[in-house]
Parts: C-alpha cells; structure tokens; sequence
C-alpha cells in the first residue's frame, strides 16, 4: 500500500498526465502535451500534430524540416496544431469552460498560444522547457498570467 510521501503532488500528477498526453502527438520535431485543469479536475487534453482528418508529417513528412524554419519562427509553415491550441479548441468544441483555469503544458507555448490562453482567461500555466518565443512570455507577463516553469524538485506547490 503506497505511503502519503509515494503520493505525487498535484502539480506533479497533472504535469505527468501532460508528458503522457505528448506521446500521442504526430510531430517529427518535438513532441508537445497540454492539459487544462480546474479545481483538481482535467478539462480538457492536447497534443500536437496535424488536424483531424488530416495527414500526419509522420506520413507525409515535416515541411519545416525541408524548408530549414528555425524553430519557433513561421508556424505557418507547419501542417499541425500546437498542444495548447488542441486543448481550448477541445474545451470548446465540447462546450466547457475553461475560465479562470490552469493549463500544463511540456514547453513553453509560443506567442499564438499565448494569445489564444490569454483570451481564453487561462490564468496560469505550468511548463517544463524553454520555446524559442520571448513574445510569449511579454505577453502573459502584460496580463497578468502566472507562468511557472517546473523544475526537478519544483513540483510540490499545490494547483
């Protein structure tokens, strides 16, 4: 029977479900997850890659890799969509409110995220790596969006 100290904190057990959820991605470059949370309850998961119905770079290959885009430069050039876009559109499209929630995310999102998770009224979001992005982090620093970078032995404070 596990103790209370085998007993992983909130913010470790949503940010593990996030690295599980990036598994399903279908992006050659990077492998991203989001979930958004709300009172300790999952609303909503994403994972990159190409929309549904939609051919996978796994399939196809990665135009980005051909074309040499930097990363975190022209994501128009790219056949997917980004985790944390998945995850609002996936609220929406089953009419939850995510209001005032948190979301997790394996890497930093990007400036279009960041307006999408801004205008969405996520109000704070945990991230494990860098994103070649500084925009992002302007943008949620204007307003007002807690971002917290979780670090080993950084995953105890409770969401």
């Amino acid at each position: 029977m596990p103790t209370n100290q085998d007993r992983p904190s909130w913010t470790k057990y949503f940010m593990d479900i996030t690295k599980l959820v990036a598994k399903r991605s279908t992006c050659l470059r990077r492998a991203v997850g989001a979930i958004i949370v709300k009172d300790k309850r999952i609303l909503s998961t994403g994972y990159n890659g190409a929309p549904s119905g939609i051919r996978h770079c796994s399939e196809v290959g990665c135009l980005r890799e051909r074309l040499k885009v930097p990363s975190g430069q022209r994501h128009e050039l790219c056949r997917g969509i980004h985790a944390e876009q998945n995850a609002i559109i996936q609220a929406a499209y089953h009419g939850v409110s995510i209001k005032d929630s948190t979301l997790f995310c394996t890497n930093l999102p990007c400036s279009i995220c960041a307006k999408m998770i801004i205008n969405a009224g996520i109000r704070k979001v945990y991230y494990l790596s860098g994103y070649s992005d500084e925009m992002s982090g302007e943008m949620f620093t204007g307003a007002g969006v807690e971002v917290i970078q979780i670090k080993t032995g950084n995953q105890e404070e409770i969401v």
